[in-house]
């Protein structure tokens, strides 16, 4: 179980290189995150994508997207095809956050995986890939 032990250190490490964008724009790490995950995912543009891929709750999400739409960050669509589907789109105004972001995760990434060679990171995230489905798939069956 070190493993499971352990992976707090890496969030924390995450959550340390992020405090200071979370701080200069004022946002909550819940905001933060939904920015940069609709700048990586923009086929996954709805508030329920975001709780089902983050694996957030509905009115933490709500909560973030009504602040980031009122701050202009985002702005919410409803779709041509399917009246009910609202979407999300990222706005210009979020582009120096999201660059500060990209350069944060950059930072991490690099810092993480220092003295791993290229074929270590390859099988670090193909092992993690297994892992996580297979942790999908004990949700699924306890319909969680």
């Amino acid at each position: 179980m070190y493993f499971w032990d352990q992976h707090k250190t890496i969030t924390l490490y995450y959550e340390m290189l992020t405090a200071s964008t979370c701080d200069k724009y004022h946002l909550k790490k819940m905001e933060y995150d939904i920015l940069m995950f609709l700048y990586h995912n923009p086929e996954y543009n709805t508030a329920a994508d975001i709780v089902r891929i983050r694996k957030s709750t509905k009115s933490h999400v709500s909560t973030a997207l009504k602040v980031l739409e009122e701050r202009g960050y985002i702005t919410k669509k409803t779709s041509s095809s399917n009246k009910k589907r609202v979407e999300l789109y990222l706005q210009d105004s979020a582009n120096e956050i999201v660059k500060e972001g990209l350069d944060v995760q950059n930072q991490f990434a690099h810092d993480m995986l220092q003295g791993l060679t290229d074929e270590e990171i390859k099988v670090c995230r193909n092992v993690f890939e297994k892992i996580c489905r297979n942790v999908e798939e004990c949700i699924q069956k306890k319909g969680l």
